[in-house]
C-alpha cells in the first residue's frame, strides 16, 4: 500500500530541535492544517466542527534512514540503554509514521488554501505531510488506567526561563508566550547537561540561542536568521 500526504502542517516550528517531545505538551502553538488540492473538499469536514480533539497520522519526513533497527536508544534514558523500536516513539522506524492527539481550534478558510484546520498542541514540524485525520473519541480512546512503560520511572524535566527584556522585545506577544512554553518543557537531549554549552534553533522565523543551568534557562539572544536561511 503506498501513502499518500493528504495536508501538511504549518507553524512556527522551523526545525526539528526545538519540537515538543510529544503532542498536547504545548498548546500555546497553533498550527494550521492546509489540505492537497486533491483533498480541499468542503464535504470531507462535515461533523469534524463538533469534535474537541483529533488523531493526526503523519510522517518523520526529516528523520529518513536506509534500513530499521529493531532496537534504539530513547534519549529519555540517556541514549546509552537501548529498547525495542516498537516500545518508544522514536522517529526511526520500519514505516516512519507518528500518531498525535491535538486540539481542533476551529475551522477557517484561507484563500487559496482552501479549508483549513487550526489545532493546538501538536508536535510536528512545519511542513510535515499528513496521512490521515481522525476524530479523538474519548469513550474509547481515553485510559486512565493505562501504564507508561519506562518512562514512568523517568521524571520529566522542566526548566525556570528567563527571557531579558530587550530580547524579549524582539518577538512579537502572542510568538513570546508560545517560546516560553516550549522553553519550559526543556528542548535539550536529556542526556545533556552542560552549563557552559549554548544552544540555538529556529523558532518562528526567528532564531533563538540559549543556556541552562542550576534548573535556569536563559535566553542569549533572539535575532532574524543569517542570510539565504531561513
Amino acid at each position: 500500500m503506498e501513502l499518500e500526504a493528504i495536508a501538511r502542517i504549518e507553524n512556527a516550528y522551523t526545525s526539528k530541535f526545538g519540537v515538543p517531545r510529544q503532542s498536547g505538551l504545548v498548546e500555546e502553538v497553533v498550527s494550521r492544517i492546509v489540505f492537497e488540492p486533491a483533498y480541499r473538499a468542503a464535504e470531507a469536514l462535515r461533523g469534524l466542527e463538533d469534535f474537541t480533539h483529533l488523531w493526526l497520522i503523519w510522517g518523520f519526513h526529516e528523520a529518513r534512514r536506509e534500513g530499521w533497527s529493531p532496537t534504539v536508544r530513547p534519549p529519555r534514558l540517556g541514549g546509552n540503554v537501548r529498547i525495542g523500536v516498537f516500545a518508544t516513539r522514536s522517529p526511526y522506524r520500519p514505516n516512519g509514521l507518528g500518531l498525535s492527539s491535538v486540539r481542533l481550534c476551529g475551522i477557517e478558510k484561507a484563500g487559496e488554501k482552501g479549508w483549513t484546520l487550526l489545532v493546538a498542541g501538536a508536535d510536528l514540524m512545519n511542513g510535515t505531510p499528513i496521512y490521515d485525520i481522525k476524530p479523538y473519541l474519548p469513550s474509547a480512546d481515553c485510559h486512565p488506567e493505562a501504564s507508561g512503560g519506562f518512562t514512568d520511572a523517568h521524571e520529566k524535566r522542566r526548566v525556570r526561563v528567563r527571557i531579558p527584556d530587550g530580547e524579549a522585545a524582539k518577538m512579537p506577544a502572542e510568538n513570546l508566550r508560545a517560546l516560553r512554553r516550549v522553553l519550559e518543557e526543556d528542548p535539550r537531549p536529556a542526556y545533556q547537561e552542560d552549563p557552559d554549552r549554548v544552544y540555538a534553533f529556529e523558532f518562528a522565523g526567528q532564531t533563538v540561542r540559549f543556556s541552562v543551568r542550576d534548573g535556569e534557562l536563559r535566553v542569549l539572544e533572539i535575532r532574524e536568521p543569517a542570510a539565504g536561511r531561513g
